[in-house]
C-alpha cells in the first residue's frame, strides 16, 4: 500500500503547489478576502496532510504488516479531499450545502492523527 500512498501524496503535493499560486495570483480580488482565506487555508491543510500522507507511505515502505498505518492513510486522504475540497469548491462558488462537509474532513484529520499516535505506540 505504500506505493499508491505515495503517488497520491506526490499528486496531492502538485495540486497544493498548483492550487496556492492560483490562489495567491489567481483570485487575488476576484473573490471576497473571505472565501480567498478560506481557500488558502485548503491549501495549507492539504499540504500538511500530503507530507503527512509521505510519513506515511515511508514507515509502510519498512515495515508493510503495520496496518493501523494504511487506515491513518485513508484517514488523510479523506480528510483532504473533505476538508480541502470542500473548502475549494466554496471558493469556487460551490453549494452552501458544502459548508458542514469541511468539519468531516476535519474529523477525518484528526482520527488519522489519533490513529497515527496508536500505530506508533505498538510498533516493535
Amino acid at each position: 500500500m505504500a506505493k499508491p500512498f505515495l503517488l497520491i501524496a506526490g499528486l496531492s503535493g502538485l495540486l497544493a503547489v498548483m492550487l496556492g499560486a492560483f490562489g495567491a495570483h489567481g483570485l487575488k480580488g476576484k473573490i471576497t478576502p473571505e472565501l480567498l482565506a478560506a481557500f488558502q487555508t485548503g491549501v495549507q491543510y492539504q499540504f500538511y496532510h500530503t507530507l503527512a500522507l509521505l510519513m506515511v507511505a515511508l514507515v509502510l515502505l519498512r515495515s508493510p504488516e503495520a496496518s493501523l498505518f494504511h487506515w491513518v492513510g485513508y484517514a488523510f486522504i479523506a480528510g483532504m479531499v473533505l476538508f480541502s475540497g470542500s473548502l475549494y469548491a466554496l471558493a469556487f462558488g460551490g453549494p452552501r450545502w458544502l459548508g458542514p462537509v469541511t468539519p468531516l474532513g476535519g474529523l477525518c484529520f484528526m482520527a488519522g492523527w489519533v490513529m497515527l499516535v496508536i500505530a506508533a505506540w505498538r510498533l516493535p
